[in-house]
């Protein structure tokens, strides 16, 4: 996988524009001369997790003995899952309230660096077994363009609307089904020429 090819990847599995009606909510009982202090936290916070699983993920792969054909497959399936979740949402049950600031959970995670984006990456890391840099970078990369666009939620929240969120969340849903796609037919492709 390509530098371009990973950064959109994970930039959406990490879905900041499906994230900012959840952010502004949380952030909500905050005060607003906080809020920008705690939202950049969360987001160094994101990307420390994200970083501490870019570099114990293929000790954690070598250690489960998985093969890339699986990983490939697997992968494929679990974001065509994520990709049908953001085409066709289900009703989510509201946001727990908080008393004060949130720290780390739930902003940081699973929101930023959730499941699905560890599973990426580990899907990614293994492979390209050999272009941590690469990864590195991808990282930083989808992070600081999602950090961005939830550091400005507000402003997306003014100019987009409700349904111009969902709008972009589902656009962002077809691409992601058209990479889950081609990962599985190259798992398949991998597996099958053995």
């Amino acid at each position: 996988m390509d530098l371009f090819s990973a950064i959109v990847t994970l930039f959406l599995i990490m879905d900041p524009i499906g994230n900012i009606p959840l952010f502004l909510s949380i952030l909500r009982p905050v005060a607003p001369e906080r809020r920008r202090r705690v939202l950049l936290r969360e987001i160094v916070l994101a990307y420390g997790v994200l970083l501490l699983f870019l570099g114990l993920g293929n000790y954690l792969l070598r250690f489960l003995g998985l093969e890339q054909e699986t990983i490939s497959i697997a992968g494929g399936i679990v974001l065509f899952l994520i990709a049908i979740k953001m085409i066709f949402p289900v009703e989510q049950a509201p946001v727990e309230s908080f008393e004060g600031e949130p720290f780390l959970v739930p902003l940081a995670v699973p929101l930023i660096a959730g499941p699905s984006t560890l599973a990426a990456l580990l899907l990614l890391q293994r492979t390209a077994p050999n272009d941590t840099v690469l990864l590195f970078i991808a990282v930083t990369i989808a992070w600081a363009i999602s950090g961005a666009i939830l550091f400005s939620s507000t402003f997306f929240y003014r100019v987009l609307g409700e349904r111009g969120l969902v709008a972009m969340e589902r656009l962002m849903g077809m691409l992601l089904v058209m990479v889950a796609v081609q990962m599985l037919l190259n798992g398949l492709k991998t597996f099958l020429a053995r």
